[in-house]
């Protein structure tokens, strides 16, 4: 079988679990005997755009001109069974759907967010949740509040796309829902059911885990939505040193809190952004993963990351993080003084739910189930395949 995966790549400064999980499938699909042929557009390349293909930049969500294009020659030369479409912009468009359409070509689209409705994707907006786009025919919302790149120009071009691609959306072959809260979003947005396949993303098997180090692990983009201001204030709820220690990785707009944190308290240190074997030693480091984002986070790479590694989690209850952790971990909700209340729990328990949390790896994400539903997917689609 012959797919090809279609996929915009987010800058690689900010590190990016959709862009991993995207590497991770095409190598287990390659692994399992299909042949892949990646169709990826890149958003670091827009810094060498010319004068005139920066000009078009703003409607290439909507259109994406060059490649529909050159999606078309690939099609036509390979001829393949099957397109899977992850991110489409803002370089390749939803119109891609109806490229391979044209050539009768299925489309299976694995879903990472909420931007069918939602310009930002994540349902979030000056730190606090927001739907106020959901059921709109257009996202005027998202236009007054500049949702999108902070632009209210680029945010009337999103809301239009998003206007304007509903047809398309509501015409891809097979959704792929990351979990039980993606697929409700989708029925939610008018797919039927029967059109819906909830499969999570898998990583790797690292191989067996090593001992449990100490503390707690928190490693994720520095921003309001992913729950560091949350995660500090629920630890400064307890005298220094009384949990252990609170290793901080990455980087974004909130780094200061993370800087200050670690210079007002010994048990705080903030690693700064890591690489993926600086995370890994991280990850050995510690006996918890923190993964506390106060948005409706659709799928944390960093839960899958620590399961795999025998790391138990402390999540928040939002999103698809219960359906990631669930017996393998601890949750609370969203608010300090619940969190605060979980993290001795968490430390007192991490030798016990290590175990478990390595199990659930291997039961639910291990890329051996995974990639054999994904397949059956593809499968499925190629057999129903009709001229159009």
């Amino acid at each position: 079988m012959k797919v090809v995966v279609a996929h915009n790549r987010y800058r690689e400064a900010i590190p990016s679990g959709e862009n991993v999980i995207v590497d991770t499938e095409i190598e287990q699909l390659r692994a399992a005997g299909l042949e892949v042929l990646p169709f990826q557009r890149s958003s670091d390349s827009i810094a060498s755009f010319s004068a005139a293909q920066k000009a078009l930049l703003p409607v290439s969500p909507m259109l994406g001109v060059a490649a529909q294009r050159d999606l078309a020659e690939l099609i036509k030369t390979e001829r393949p069974d099957v397109l899977h479409l992850h991110n489409p912009y803002p370089l390749i468009s939803p119109r891609v759907i109806q490229t391979a359409h044209r050539f009768n070509v299925p489309v299976v689209q694995t879903v990472h967010n909420y931007r069918q409705v939602c310009s930002s994707g994540l349902y979030f907006r000056d730190g606090h949740n927001c739907q106020d786009c959901r059921g709109k025919l257009l996202g005027w919302p998202a236009i007054k509040h500049k949702c999108y790149r902070g632009s209210a120009a680029q945010s009337a071009i999103m809301a239009t796309t998003l206007a304007v691609h509903r047809p398309t959306w509501r015409s891809v072959d097979r959704y792929i829902a990351l979990t039980d809260k993606i697929a409700a979003h989708l029925t939610d947005y008018g797919i039927a059911p029967e059109r819906i396949v909830i499969k999570p993303n898998g990583l790797p098997d690292p191989g067996q885990p090593e001992p449990l180090g100490d503390g707690f692990l928190y490693g994720a983009r520095l921003s309001p939505e992913k729950g560091l201001g949350l995660l500090l204030d629920a630890w400064r709820r307890h005298p220094d040193g009384s949990l252990g220690p609170l290793r901080i990785a990455g980087d974004g707009e909130l780094r200061h809190l993370a800087e200050q944190a670690a210079a007002e308290r010994s048990d705080v240190t903030y690693l700064g952004p890591l690489d993926r074997a600086g995370m890994t030693a991280a990850r050995r480091a510690s006996s918890v993963v923190v993964a506390v984002p106060t948005w409706e986070d659709v799928l944390p790479t960093v839960i899958l990351e620590a399961m795999a590694s025998g790391r138990p989690v402390l999540g928040t209850a939002v999103g698809g993080v219960p359906y990631l952790i669930g017996a393998a971990g601890w949750l609370a909700e969203p608010d300090p003084a619940a969190l605060a209340a979980v993290l001795p729990v968490a430390r007192a328990e991490a030798a016990r739910a290590a175990i478990a949390a390595r199990e659930r790896y291997l039961a639910h994400f291990h890329p051996d189930v995974l990639t054999k539903r994904l397949i059956e997917v593809y499968a499925d689609m190629h057999s129903q395949r009709a001229p159009r």
